[in-house]
């Protein structure tokens, strides 16, 4: 319902150019927001770390790759 409701707000200020004006700067502060919040969270895992565990299948082309 929310998002129905983003969607129809945004519709009807994208209408005008003082609504284009406001959606930019909401766009602007929630990108700071999402930004913001992005350092808080912890890496749960490395990026290219591969699993070592004898019960996950890596695919065919990852054993004896030289």
């Amino acid at each position: 319902m929310k998002r129905i409701l983003q969607l129809f707000v945004t519709r009807w200020l994208s209408r005008t150019p003082f609504g284009l004006v406001v959606l930019g700067i909401g766009w602007w502060i929630m990108r700071k927001k999402r930004r913001n919040q992005q350092g808080d969270r912890p890496e749960l895992r490395e990026p290219g770390r591969r699993q070592d565990s004898p019960y996950v299948w890596h695919g065919p082309s990852s054993r004896n790759r030289r």
